[in-house]
């Protein structure tokens, strides 16, 4: 029979146990404020959320959300460069504290993060030059339809155009270029980089063809962090109410 000391001892253990693993918990609100700084992962290969101007400072209206975010917090901002694929490895291996890069609120991506209350929203689309005749997904079926690896995009162009040859490239940057040199003429993006692709290539007469499907923008953070979670939640209904994220993206895009 256990000795009424011994089990008490034993108790005490296991409760100093948890309550230390409990204080070891990462608060990434309390780091962030303590360093003074947030490092913010952006996509700087897809304008207009994300690029670079002619000086090579970093600009877009994920850039300018992630500035007043910074500014609100009152912490210097770290922005850290990543692509569409490496957004949620980037926020789950600690490399970036959270992720303002038109991402996408989904089923699937919430499984394994979390996300603020949506800031924005945005189209998935299809567009093509003006010549073709493409009105769904069936009209894709033998074509060529170029996207960006690892987003939305790409996975509703793969799910959706049964037996078109999905052809990815690692960022909306390069995916730009390549629809400007004629390498591909069908891209499953948003309908901001189309604009982009059109002025980059008028002769093509690229234009939207259909919507894939529409989703709310969000900011990404890692699971487990209620502090943080709840501070952007009230900082983006903040600047929702007082028009400044609605100007931000009206700014870039129109």
């Amino acid at each position: 029979m256990i000795q009424r000391s011994t089990f008490l001892r034993g108790l005490c253990a296991g409760i100093a146990i948890l309550a230390g693993a409990g204080a070891a918990q990462a608060d990434t609100l309390d780091d962030i404020r303590a360093a003074k700084k947030i490092r913010i992962a952006i996509d700087l290969g897809a304008p207009p959320f994300g690029t670079t101007d002619a000086s090579m400072n970093p600009t877009g209206s994920d850039v300018e959300t992630a500035r007043l975010l910074a500014r609100d917090l009152g912490v210097e901002l770290e922005i850290v460069q990543t692509t569409g694929a490496n957004r949620i490895p980037f926020l789950q291996t600690g490399k970036a504290d959270v992720v303002i890069s038109s991402l996408s609120v989904t089923a699937e991506r919430e499984k394994v993060i979390d996300f603020s209350q949506p800031y924005a929203q945005i189209q998935a689309v299809v567009a093509g030059p003006k010549t073709l005749a493409i009105k769904g997904f069936g009209d894709l079926a033998g074509k060529r339809v170029a996207t960006a690896r690892g987003t939305t995009n790409d996975r509703l162009a793969t799910e959706g155009a049964k037996g078109a040859q999905i052809v990815r490239f690692d960022d909306d940057s390069t995916l730009v270029t390549a629809i400007a040199s004629g390498q591909v003429d069908i891209v499953a993006t948003a309908p901001s980089l189309v604009k982009v692709m059109a002025e980059k290539a008028p002769a093509l007469g690229l234009e939207t063809k259909f919507v894939m499907q529409g989703f709310p923008l969000g900011i990404g953070m890692r699971k487990g962090e209620p502090k943080l979670q709840a501070w952007i939640n009230q900082w983006v209904a903040k600047n929702l109410e007082n028009g400044r994220l609605t100007e931000i993206y009206r700014r870039f895009h129109g």
